[in-house]
């Protein structure tokens, strides 16, 4: 029931112009469902009582938008838990890993970090899902719109839902970029 009402609101901000809602408000609500229609495997965290960390690496484009979305939210009854992160060395402990436009320098170093660590990646960089980062936010005729490449998840031992899959445009990474 909570994952089918969440799909729905997913569906709903994808669809909302982003001059209605400000982009990054729909994309912190992004960030939000995500943890609810990916699985992580065991391995990934170290108890049951280990809260999913979404993490914004680099120049934090959401504000309190990000915080207000996960407020007082549990997802498989872990709490969510929001940090800022300035460095890709800082990682470790992130499930969901959102990579400001500010790291593209160094994007396919975290990339690569964040894949041994099982975290689900997300930018709004141009080209992100095409770089092996698992999820794209694209901005088409002021909509926010998804760009999933599922080898990368899969590579992360992450599986991503066929409803979510099902509201993306599938991208893959080129051979000479895994």
């Amino acid at each position: 029931m909570l994952r089918a009402a969440a799909l729905t609101l997913l569906c709903v901000a994808s669809q909302v112009a982003a001059a209605a809602l400000q982009e990054y408000q729909v994309k912190a609500v992004f960030l939000f469902n995500f943890t609810q229609f990916v699985d992580w495997p065991t391995a990934a965290f170290t108890d049951a009582s280990e809260p999913i960390v979404i993490c914004v690496l680099g120049k934090d484009p959401f504000g309190s938008y990000l915080d207000d979305a996960v407020r007082d939210e549990r997802v498989d009854n872990r709490r969510l838990v929001v940090r800022r992160l300035t460095r890709g060395d800082e990682i470790d402990a992130c499930r969901v890993l959102f990579i400001s436009q500010s790291e593209t320098a160094q994007l396919d170093a975290i990339i690569a970090r964040a894949r041994a660590l099982r975290a689900l990646t997300v930018s709004d960089a141009s080209g992100f899902g095409e770089r092996g980062g698992m999820v794209g936010f694209v901005t088409e005729d002021n909509r926010v719109r998804l760009r999933i490449n599922p080898d990368a998840a899969k590579a992360a031992g992450l599986t991503i839902s066929s409803k979510l899959l099902r509201v993306a445009e599938l991208v893959g990474t080129p051979e000479g970029a895994r």
